[in-house]
């Protein structure tokens, strides 16, 4: 007999979103499989942020059918649900109290809360928490009050707080924003030892910046004013002509060595 096939980690099913009269994101179909590791690519406004806010269970669509983990919005505790995906996003890090320690901000993410004061920890958690740093590189600043970590230092802190539950996917929202040419260099080491671990789980990565994508990543979604303009494998889906009808400009795609991207305009100035 023919295996059954796994369910998809995320699914979503026709779904767009309106706010206040303007079509952010219009009639899209997503399959997300448990060895994938997704890029979502476009220019400012194009609803990317909006995609990873209902594939996260932070937002509900306008109309569609959105599926996380075997579980349907509409259908499911989505307090609980959130416990089981690992999220990093701008949002996130401004609303931690600054005054917090870098282990006390990633032990948090067990119960999907922003201060340790509501919920009991075991010794047991904490070690998890402890863990997680490690892996990020940022162990030695486990006591260190998140408010005086370097940007990079806090990305790296955030982004063991979406690990710390041993999530079922991993959603990183613009992970490189705000950060200097070094501190980003060391967010994409990271990220690209997350997506070279065949044991780690789906992650969906956001960016409008190719330099910022670490090796590894298997498709990509390239997304124009709330539509998908193509979608696929990595390398299939993010040439020079597509990134170019994505940004509206004529881009250059230039393929590094090390697997990384560089792209830029072939408009003169």
């Amino acid at each position: 007999m023919e295996p059954t096939p796994a369910a998809p980690s995320l699914h979503l099913d026709r779904v767009s979103f309106v706010r206040d009269g303007r079509q952010i994101l219009d009639d899209i179909t997503w399959l997300v499989q448990a060895d994938e590791r997704w890029l979502i690519l476009g220019a400012n406004g194009s609803g990317k942020t909006t995609l990873v806010r209902i594939a996260s269970m932070y937002e509900h669509p306008s109309s569609g059918t959105v599926t996380v983990l075997g579980e349907t919005l509409g259908s499911t505790d989505v307090r609980v649900l959130r416990r089981r995906i690992g999220v990093m996003s701008a949002a996130i890090g401004a609303q931690l109290r600054p005054g917090l320690s870098a282990q006390d901000v990633v032990v948090t993410a067990k119960f999907a809360a922003l201060e340790p004061w509501w919920h009991k920890y075991s010794e047991g958690d904490h070690r998890r928490a402890r863990e997680c740093l490690d892996r990020m590189g940022v162990g030695q600043y486990a006591g260190r009050s998140f408010g005086t970590l370097s940007s990079g230092e806090q990305q790296r802190v955030l982004l063991a707080r979406a690990l710390m539950n041993e999530p079922g996917l991993v959603v990183l929202d613009e992970p490189s924003a705000r950060l200097d040419l070094g501190g980003r260099e060391q967010l994409v080491n990271a990220l690209a030892e997350l997506t070279a671990d065949p044991d780690a789980p789906p992650l969906l990565l956001v960016t409008h910046h190719v330099d910022e994508v670490p090796p590894g990543m298997t498709h990509a979604m390239l997304l124009r004013d709330g539509k998908v303009l193509t979608a696929g494998l990595f390398g299939d889906v993010l040439t020079a002509e597509a990134l170019s009808e994505c940004f509206s400009m004529p881009l250059t795609l230039e393929r590094r060595d090390d697997g990384r991207l560089t792209a830029w305009s072939r408009q003169s100035v």
